[in-house]
């Protein structure tokens, strides 16, 4: 409940700062909150903005599959086999820290301008620390659990499936928000590059227009969504951290 509060706290002083930007500046600037969910209430009657959030949470939900399954799959191979985990890791540091818009045109060469580029940008962006947060939480199970699953002679897939997995599970819930949070930037940069749908898109279109309150009112709706998520997510991690093994 605390963090709920504290959420919901900063959720109104920047609301209340936005009112005041609003006032100094006059609304023809900056478009006061009422204005613009007043806006995001009208866009969503609009059939043709739903489809925009439709292709947004399509792409949106397939970077996030690919992200977590590869990244989850890369950490725990990479977490248990240490040698190669340290060979690894300063390698995916670096390629994570390439500017991912540079890799852009690549994307589109390879995948076109269909939804396979913005799943692929999203992932580009996920994947990689995903995968990282994982390594580290297999890297710090304790010894006994893996010392009990040699001595009952457990294969490979059951030590993951019995050991690994149970024993990460708090990470693997952070390591879903963060993906989550690095996925949905990537999709909407990618909208806002080359697509023809998406949120992306639609900011990208109110800005040549100058039309600032379509562009606060997509904001807002992603701000909500994401807040909705992340907030799930950490309601689970409490939820499943007293029966964590580690």
């Amino acid at each position: 409940m605390r963090r709920h509060a504290d959420t919901l706290g900063v959720v109104i002083a920047l609301t209340a700062l936005w009112e005041i930007a609003s006032l100094s500046v006059g609304a023809r600037s900056l478009a006061s909150p009422v204005q613009s969910v007043g806006t995001l209430l009208r866009l969503l009657g609009e059939e043709e903005f739903r489809g925009h959030v439709g292709a947004t949470l399509h792409a949106l939900g397939y970077s996030v599959v690919l992200s977590m399954l590869g990244g989850a799959g890369l950490g725990l191979v990479l977490g248990a086999a240490r040698v190669a985990g340290d060979v690894a890791e300063p390698i995916l540091v670096s390629l994570y820290a390439l500017p991912k818009v540079t890799l852009y045109p690549l994307v589109l060469l390879i995948f076109g301008l269909g939804i396979s580029a913005k799943v692929a940008f999203g992932a580009m962006h996920g994947l990689i620390p995903v995968a990282l947060i994982v390594m580290a939480a297999v890297r710090n199970i304790k010894p006994i659990l893996l010392r009990s699953a040699r001595s009952m002679r457990l294969g490979s897939w059951q030590t993951t499936w019995t050991i690994l997995i149970p024993a990460t599970l708090p990470d693997l819930l952070a390591a879903l928000r963060l993906g989550f949070s690095l996925s949905l930037l990537g999709v909407l940069i990618g909208e806002m590059f080359a697509a023809k749908q998406g949120l992306g898109f639609v900011v990208t279109n109110a800005v040549e227009y100058d039309d600032l309150p379509r562009i606060l009112a997509v904001i807002i709706l992603l701000f909500a969504f994401a807040i909705a998520v992340n907030q799930t997510l950490l309601t689970l991690g409490r939820m499943i951290q007293p029966g964590s093994s580690r």
